[in-house]
């Protein structure tokens, strides 16, 4: 009995409540512990720019900029967690996303020492908070970034010269991607850097960088030498044929992965080692629509009747472009989101608007632009006045940040967006002045350019 029996009594003194994690991340964005601390090192640690919330994969705060010791500012990451081992229990240490952190923040400290160290065996600088110094009331509708000096001139600014502004930099912008993908050209030709920005573009930002491997280890001219089996070795090189076991697909995916499977086998010991690694692919964060295999059919079908891209594409004309890329079908893609998921009921398109029009305006404008000495030498060309009219699809996080930087409450922020060329502008803009600022806004000069152009 005296081995199972316990006396609980009411604590004399309630501890202080502990904020989530979440809310504590929104209270350090807010500013709510400060901008001078003291790190567990005993460094003096001052944050230049919190900067912005990061709300995916990987550390909490990005483009954030913290002085070291009276030290120029450095810039790069912020991660916030509750415990200082956390760094490593989370798999920090040996995450490279994380590679670029130059402080980590964190609220109770263990019995022994933790070090936060980065892949490469970089030492982030830690900094102890404490939440019972914080207010008890908090207002939790904290904003993704916080408006720049640039919002005070521009809210004065006529609308027309605010275009005019974002007509410029997205001009320049163009012409910087006509002038990257001009070199590419020179170095492997027309169709191959055509082939690679179309299946870069396909990828998106979450698989970008399998996509460009996989165009680059399997290139057009391999897929059109085996133009019947092109979409076999898409799939296997992808990584995606990993077991030839069609008892784990559905009854109406078996067919298909058979045709898949009989079109790899004959070239898979040759490109054995051309097979991108499963870790390469992030899948977990994508649409259905969106799925890597469902992007690669397409992919496989662009490839296999290149001569329709080439005609489409020569005619440097959106609505030839947009008439090919809808027109596109396959009969398992149409109704199926990966290769083990159950058939949809209805049909889908294997390349949506929003895809589409990202292909316009990353790779077939900067593509036609690259071979038309005219457009790139003047700004009032036809090809020109297409891009300008393009109007945007979605907006996205680093869209939405770099606006509220720049126009924070206007009004007629909306209205400032509504075209792709706008949106690349503002891009442009956001990266060339405010990526470029340690100083959260004291320094940059971009404020003092739109009080001299008033």
């Amino acid at each position: 009995m005296r081995d199972v029996t316990r006396v609980h009594e009411r604590a004399l003194f309630v501890s202080p409540r502990i904020p989530s994690e979440l809310e504590l991340q929104a209270r350090w964005f807010a500013g709510d512990f400060g901008k001078h601390f003291v790190s567990t090192a005993g460094d003096e640690i001052e944050i230049f720019q919190f900067g912005t919330w990061n709300r995916e994969a990987g550390p909490d705060f990005r483009d954030a900029a913290i002085r070291i010791n009276r030290s120029e500012p450095v810039r790069g990451c912020i991660e916030i967690d509750l415990l200082d081992r956390s760094w490593e229990t989370h798999g920090h240490a040996t995450n490279p996303a994380f590679d670029s952190t130059v402080l980590h923040v964190f609220v109770e400290r263990s019995e022994r020492e933790f070090f936060s160290r980065t892949k490469s065996n970089r030492n982030v600088p830690q900094v102890c908070i404490n939440p019972t110094t914080l207010p008890q009331v908090f207002n939790a509708n904290v904003p993704l970034a916080r408006p720049g000096r640039c919002q005070a001139p521009l809210k004065d600014l006529p609308e027309e010269r605010v275009f005019s502004v974002l007509d410029a930099a997205a001009q320049f912008r163009l012409r910087q991607k006509a002038n990257r993908i001009r070199n590419k050209i020179d170095t492997h030709g027309r169709d191959e850097t055509l082939f690679q920005e179309i299946a870069s573009a396909l990828g998106y930002k979450e698989n970008k960088l399998p996509f460009t491997l996989l165009a680059q280890r399997l290139p057009l001219r391999l897929l059109r030498e085996n133009v019947r089996d092109c979409e076999a070795l898409l799939f296997g090189g992808a990584g995606f044929l990993h077991t030839h076991d069609l008892d784990v697909y559905k009854k109406s995916a078996r067919e298909y992965v058979r045709q898949l499977w009989d079109g790899w086998w004959p070239h898979r010991d040759e490109l054995q080692r051309f097979i991108l690694p499963a870790n390469t692919w992030r899948l977990s964060s994508t649409r259905p629509l969106n799925h890597p295999q469902r992007r690669l059919a397409a992919l496989g079908i662009l490839a296999r009747d290149w001569s329709r891209l080439q005609r489409a594409s020569g005619k440097n004309s959106v609505a030839a472009a947009n008439d090919l890329f809808r027109a596109l079908e396959h009969p398992f893609w149409n109704f199926h989101y990966t290769l083990t998921a159950a058939p949809s009921a209805k049909k889908m398109a294997l390349i949506g608007e929003s895809r589409i029009a990202d292909i316009l305006a990353n790779v077939l404008f900067p593509f036609w632009l690259a071979h038309d000495v005219a457009a790139a030498a003047s700004p009032s060309t036809p090809l020109w006045a297409e891009y300008a009219k393009l109007p945007a699809q979605l907006s996205n996080r680093r869209l939405e940040t770099a606006a509220t930087r720049l126009f924070g409450n206007d009004s007629r922020r909306k209205d400032f967006l509504k075209t792709v060329a706008h949106q690349q502008g503002l891009l442009q803009i956001y990266e060339d002045f405010c990526m470029q600022d340690n100083s959260d806004c004291a320094q940059c000069p971009f404020p003092e350019q739109m009080a001299n152009w008033m």
